[in-house]
């Protein structure tokens, strides 16, 4: 068999075949892509005022957490807004399961995962996404503040992306608040202690979020500094 870069050729045939069809979904893609955009755009157009809460998947019904974001959920609704969401269990589930129950606006951005999305009941409204860049942008683009209960790699993304735009002035400054102290203080000390002593951050970008200790103190900071 012929060798290229001792490549047998058969397997570079196949790799270039592979290319070949990859290539022309491209094009394709594109058009998912912008029907997923002004499908959802149009969905939550219609959904009023929110205000965007991430947190774990993990977090189980009855753990303090989870109580917190229901009364998160409901304290949203009881002052006019209505919950966003990842649409998932955990600390999603709760949120939205506290606007629910309140008569309020609970709306769940799904996304299918491997281990652990499923939409949960308390949902009014919901859309279901292919791509995360695509979900991301409907969190921030129609959110009033952003609140970030404890969470893995997913809400670390999500919240830090959040501070980003409004550090770079991609977005407009929305209020951030980070909810618990036992989780989050850490990591608020690593960003004094460590990037802004080595400079990687501004000091005044350790202003752009605020860390709290309940839902209660989460909404007074967001009905302070939320902007009409």
């Amino acid at each position: 068999m012929e060798k290229k870069n001792n490549i047998p050729k058969a397997c570079l045939e196949h790799s270039e075949a592979l290319f070949r069809d990859v290539r022309a979904e491209d094009p394709w893609r594109i058009f998912r892509i912008m029907a997923e955009f002004v499908e959802s755009f149009e969905v939550m157009s219609q959904q009023g005022p929110l205000i965007t809460v991430f947190g774990s998947a993990r977090t189980q019904p009855k753990h303090p957490e989870y109580e917190e974001a229901v009364k998160m959920g409901r304290l949203l609704v009881e002052n006019g807004f209505g919950a966003l969401t990842g649409g998932g269990p955990g600390i999603m589930e709760a949120v939205n399961k506290g606007a629910f129950e309140a008569n309020g606006a609970s709306v769940g951005l799904n996304i299918k995962l491997p281990m652990e999305q499923q939409a949960n009941p308390y949902l009014t409204t919901t859309i279901d996404f292919r791509y995360f860049f695509i979900r991301k942008v409907n969190f921030l683009k129609y959110s009033k503040a952003v609140v970030a209960f404890p969470g893995g790699f997913g809400t670390m993304d999500e919240i830090f992306e959040a501070i980003t735009l409004v550090q770079t002035e991609k977005i407009e400054p929305i209020p951030m608040v980070l909810v618990s102290n036992d989780f989050w203080e850490p990591v608020v000390d690593w960003f004094k202690h460590t990037l802004l002593e080595k400079n990687k951050i501004s000091p005044e970008d350790l202003d752009l979020f605020t860390l709290v200790d309940s839902a209660e103190d989460a909404v007074k900071y967001i009905l302070a500094n939320i902007q009409e």
